[in-house]
């Protein structure tokens, strides 16, 4: 999980290391994607127990593979089992009316977070499972 986020997040994204793996990682739930071949780590995410879905990451080579789903679904069956009623997320501002079409909806302003413009935005559960999703950091 770790050396997935490291790439993508402080390598690629240059995202602080003591930014990236915060104390909120304790809390969460982590997803790990290997791959079937190699049983190589190429996907991550976590879920707070807050409904916060957060730091999906997929290694650049399986991006094109909709291995961010397979993090997205484990996520949610995370958040069902926890008896959650809403997931919500930190999008960067050119995901928002993706993010919109799929159920989420604007909360509050729009707000810094690792030196990117983010806006809050949430979704019930029940409408958030029917969905296709790409999220980020």
């Amino acid at each position: 999980m770790k050396n997935v986020r490291e790439k993508v997040f402080v390598c690629e994204w240059r995202i602080p290391r003591k930014i990236e793996f915060d104390r909120k990682d304790p809390l969460a739930y982590h997803m790990l994607v290997c791959d079937d071949g190699t049983q190589e780590p190429i996907a991550t995410g976590r879920i707070l127990p807050t409904g916060e879905i957060s730091r999906v990451a997929v290694l650049m080579h399986f991006r094109n593979k909709d291995v961010d789903k397979l993090v997205l679904d484990g996520l949610l069956k995370v958040a069902k089992e926890l008896e959650l009623r809403e997931v919500f997320i930190h999008s960067p501002l050119d995901s928002v009316d993706y993010f919109r079409r799929h159920h989420f909806n604007v909360v509050g302003s729009v707000f810094m977070e690792a030196g990117i413009p983010r806006q809050r935005m949430a979704c019930p559960i029940e409408d958030v499972s029917s969905a296709h999703y790409y999220l980020s950091h």
